[in-house]
Order: C-alpha cells, then structure tokens, then sequence
C-alpha cells in the first residue's frame, strides 16, 4: 500500500517491504513503523534536496513469493527511487530479483544475517558473522568454560553458513561440535533432538530456528531442563521482540550479540527508543534482531548519501553511499567500510533476565571483514 500522500510535484520515493503479517509479522510492523518514523522526520524537517519524500510501504507477508511480487511492484509500478527491507536471507534474495538484477535498482538490506552479499547494488546495515560469532563464542567460552557445542538449525543459507562460522571459531578455541541438525521452518517436533542434545553432552544449544518453529523449540528445550542443569543458549539474533514471544522461564540466561539493546544507554539511543515508544505503543518495538535498528541506519545512510550526492542519480548516491557515517543511531555511531557494502558499527552481548536484556559486555566498534565488492553500479 501507499502512505497518505504528504508530497508535492517530483516527490522522492522510497520502497519499503516488511513482513507486516506472518510469522514475523511483530517484527514486520516495528520495521514498518521505523520507516513512517524517519521518513516522516526527514520530511518535517524540510525532505531532501527540497522535496517531499513519499513511502510506498508493501507488506511481503512472511512469504518470499510475495516479497518478489512486491519488489516487482514497487521497480515497475511505483517506479521508486530505492528499495529497503526483508528480514529472512531468503526473502532478501526474493527482492533481489526483480529489484536488483532485473530492475538495477539500489536496494538497502538491514537485517543481521549471514555475510557474503556482494552485489554493487546491494548494501547491508546489520551485523553479520564477523561481529557477532567471532566476538561472542571466545568470550562465551572463555566466560563459562563450556566447550561442547550443538547446533539446531533451520534450513536455509543463514543457518548454514552461520554454522560454518560456529565450527570454526568453536574449533580455533579448543571446543568441538557435538551435533548440527537442520529442520524447516515450520518444524514443531524436537523430541529427538533434544534427547541428542541430552545424550550428547553438549554445554551450549547455539540456535538457529527460526520463526514459527522457534516457539515449540525453546519450550521443548525448557522442558528438558537443558539450562536448569547447567547448559547454556545461545542465539545471536534474539531481541526484545523475540522475549515477548515467549515465556520468559523458556528463555532465561540466553545469549545474544547485536549491534542494539534497547538497555544501551548512550543519550541518542535512550532518546531514539523513548521517540518509537511514544509514536507507537504496543508489541512491536524497535529492536536490532529484527531489523529496525539495521532500517533506520539505513534510511539514515541513505539520506546522507543523497545529500552528499546531491541528486538522486543512482551511481552518485551508491558512490556517497560506499563511504557514508551517521554521527549517531541506535547502539551508537555507524560507518559504510569503504568497498565492503557493510556497516562497521558496536556491538554487545547481552543475557536474558526476567524477560528483558542485561548487556554483559559491551565490544565496541567492530569491523564486518566482508570481501570487496567488485563490479560497477549502473545507474537505473
């Protein structure tokens, strides 16, 4: 759908698409409502290059089908200016489709997921395996003495190249892989592998279900008592919205490392929150496992890079773009690597208690250590 009409003649569009209904449709909506956030400030404050900007907001329903369906949409009917969004790796290449290889459109990926995205076109603003494996496992070892790890899994490229990540940071460390198992995503029953997990003696569940088979596996997982004799969980991408979803008991002493908390207590990030809070009140609120803080990095990189630009001409924008910063967002200042596409940024690790997060150890700026993107933007 299109927002309310706020432009005047040769407005700016933006494209958003999120998961506004679905599994991850909490998610979805706290991304959709950080886009009408910046948008909506950037345009009070007098738009960009003097225009209005006009958000087309689509909603891919959990369904990659129709995140491509949307992208296509939003290149060919809407004709918009830059495309934002998608949580699942899968429905990122969804949207890359029609909006990248057959549209040659500039699309702003914000979601923490698995690395390796090097499409000129392409630019990813959260954290990925470099920020969050690297940092946390040796810590987390270090931390607990736990060495025996098992990984479940859903199965699609996330989980898998995360893995890849797990094995050989865990093995660098003196610590062994005890168990990989991969299910779809829509996976409820554990049984067996949870009696693996048992059997295997392993000290850390590092998981990488997701929505909607998540909810039955940490229930399955608690009812085990894996943490109550002494195990440890982990689960890089798990957020404030994902606390919500379920019992706190399931989830208790959880790891988590992402580049926002909304514990971070920097005066822009507290600020930030209590601005999303007010605005929109409710279940869906502004976290970093889930992209919102990724989305508004993003917009903000975006913005930045036009105003450097000076136009909205593509291969300008993605030239600013390459090296653009934001003296402050959520978590704290943030900057494009020059070549890399990706973001250098802050990062935490938190551990879960009585249903919020704890940060136990804030690792400041860290580098994503991604490859360099080869090849020419052409403009669209």
């Amino acid at each position: 759908m299109k927002e309310p009409k706020t432009s005047v003649a040769r407005s700016i569009k933006v494209g958003v698409i999120t998961d506004q209904t679905g599994a991850l449709s909490v998610m979805g909506i706290a991304n959709a409502n950080v886009a009408r956030m910046v948008i909506n400030d950037i345009n009070a404050k007098g738009g960009l290059l003097g225009r209005q900007i006009d958000l087309y907001l689509e909603d891919s329903a959990t369904t990659d089908s129709m995140a491509e369906a949307k992208a296509a949409k939003l290149v060919q009917q809407d004709q918009v200016d830059a495309i934002f969004g998608g949580i699942y790796s899968s429905t990122r290449q969804a949207i890359k489709g029609p909006a990248v290889v057959d549209g040659k459109k500039l699309y702003i990926y914000p979601e923490q997921y698995e690395g390796q995205e090097l499409d000129p076109l392409i630019f990813c603003t959260g954290p990925v395996p470099a920020q969050q494996v690297e940092p946390l496992i040796p810590w987390l070892m270090q931390h607990t003495g736990a060495k025996k790890f098992y990984l479940p899994s859903a199965d699609y490229i996330w989980p898998h190249t995360m893995n890849k990540k797990v094995r050989e940071v865990v093995t660098a460390n003196g610590g062994a892989i005890v168990g990989e198992q991969y299910f779809p995503l829509d996976h409820t029953d554990y049984s067996q592998t949870i009696e693996k997990i048992t059997s295997s003696g392993a000290e850390v569940v590092f998981n990488t279900t997701v929505p909607p088979g998540l909810t039955p596996f940490l229930e399955q997982l608690y009812n085990a008592a894996f943490t109550k004799r002494g195990g440890y969980l982990v689960c890089t991408y798990f957020d404030e919205n994902f606390l919500n979803m379920v019992p706190a008991a399931h989830v208790e002493g959880l790891y988590s490392c992402l580049d926002y908390y909304q514990s971070v207590s920097d005066p822009f990030s507290k600020e930030l929150l209590n601005q999303y809070d007010k605005l929109y009140p409710g279940n869906a609120r502004f976290t970093a496992g889930s992209a919102c803080s990724g989305l508004y990095r993003g917009l903000r990189f975006w913005e930045a890079a036009v105003k450097e630009a000076g136009s909205l001409k593509q291969e300008d924008v993605i030239k600013a773009l390459d090296h653009a910063k934001i003296a402050e967002g959520p978590g704290g200042p943030a900057e494009m690597v020059p070549g890399q596409h990706h973001v250098r940024m802050n990062m935490y690790i938190a551990q879960a208690n009585n249903g919020n997060f704890k940060i136990v150890k804030s690792l400041g700026v860290i580098d994503p250590k991604e490859g360099t993107v080869r090849g020419r933007a052409s403009a669209a």
